[in-house]
């Protein structure tokens, strides 16, 4: 192989590597979903705001049938210090389901929050397997949950 040829493959080479790394800048799974720390869930309520990811503190003040239509999920109702509800559908098909959870006890979670009239919803408690979202948790007794 002439000297001229070995540098024409190392250009293509380069040029491909370029193009490759340009294009992994342009997507990436955290930047499918606005992530927010400096935005409050009631914040998040006030302004409507949904496909948010956000660190929720909260205690537990309802405990709902798991929904198994579909992906099952634990569903529970949290409560804020200021008062704010958020549904918490936690999917058991892709984390561990938290069998000690009762009335009463304090969770933090983080996940992605929807708005809804009546406080918003928090899901993707969990990891995602096809690494495609953010992964979310939930902390409940020194317990991690994803």
């Amino acid at each position: 192989m002439s000297k001229a040829t070995r540098q024409k493959q190392r250009i293509w080479l380069i040029i491909a590597f370029l193009i490759v790394g340009y294009a992994a800048s342009k997507y990436s799974p955290q930047q499918a979903y606005e992530s927010s720390d400096s935005i409050s869930v009631e914040q998040a309520f006030q302004e409507r705001k949904s496909d948010i990811q956000l660190q929720v503190e909260g205690t537990v003040i309802k405990i709902l049938a798991d929904d198994i239509d579909g992906n099952r999920h634990q569903k529970f109702i949290i409560e804020r210090p200021q008062g704010l509800t958020i549904l918490v559908a936690h999917n058991i098909d892709l984390a561990p389901r938290i069998n000690t959870l009762k009335l009463g006890d304090k969770l933090t979670l983080y996940g992605e929050y929807e708005w809804s009239d009546k406080g918003g919803i928090l899901h993707w408690t969990h990891h995602d397997p096809a690494g495609q979202h953010i992964d979310g948790w939930i902390e409940h007794q020194g317990q991690r949950y994803q």
